[in-house]
């Protein structure tokens, strides 16, 4: 019974390994039960007796994906660095993980015809804002930045709406003011830490 339980929880494991590679090389329209099987190396019956459907199989893997890197997004955040080395980390994740976007956006896709989906997708977006959360209340309160409009909650919101357009863009090929614009934050953050680092200079002669 137990060499039974571990082969089926290999077999799951490669589905979903497989269906990660696929949908970065071909995305989640062209995928077939058949072609899936023949990339796990698996019987293309037991799809559908371990995971219902493919779009559940799709599903999983982007929860799986997303809590991998979920979890090294935290551990970075909760890095004892100045916020803006921890974003110009998530920057250059921004560009290391493409083919995690572009299964984000396959299955983001996906879901817009069918409510049924959505709610799982909204999980993971709602994983990535959670994720951000206290770094960015980090930075609220080193920069001051509650001295202006906008609330933690609009920070994040604005990051990830910045994030997730230049994902879209990069995915479709263009790359248009992204440097400009990232140059200017880079920029701005920087004036930011300096002024932050005066203070606490001030603060500890005081």
């Amino acid at each position: 019974m137990k060499a039974r339980r571990a082969a089926r929880a290999d077999t799951k494991e490669r589905f979903l390994d497989a269906a990660e590679r696929l949908l970065i090389q071909v995305g989640y329209a062209p995928i077939t039960t058949r072609m899936l099987a023949e990339e796990a190396g698996a019987n293309h019956g037991l799809v559908h007796y371990y995971f219902g459907s493919m779009e559940e199989l799709f599903l999983k893997v982007l929860e799986r994906f997303t809590e991998r890197l979920v979890e090294r997004q935290r551990a970075m955040y909760a890095a004892p660095t100045p916020f803006i080395e921890k974003w110009r980390q998530a920057m250059r994740y921004l560009d290391e993980d493409q083919p995690y976007q572009k299964v984000w956006w396959e299955l983001q896709a996906m879901a817009w015809n069918h409510p049924e989906y959505q709610a799982r997708v909204l999980q993971v977006h709602r994983a990535w804002r959670d994720a951000m959360r206290s770094a960015v209340l980090e930075a609220f309160s080193r920069y001051r930045l509650s001295t202006g409009p906008f609330s933690v909650e609009d920070w994040i919101t604005l990051i990830v709406s910045m994030n997730t357009g230049l994902i879209h863009q990069r995915l479709s090929g263009t790359r248009d003011g992204h440097e400009a614009l990232l140059a200017a934050i880079e920029r701005w953050l920087s004036a930011l830490e300096v002024e932050a680092l005066e203070k606490e200079e001030v603060t500890g002669q005081g």
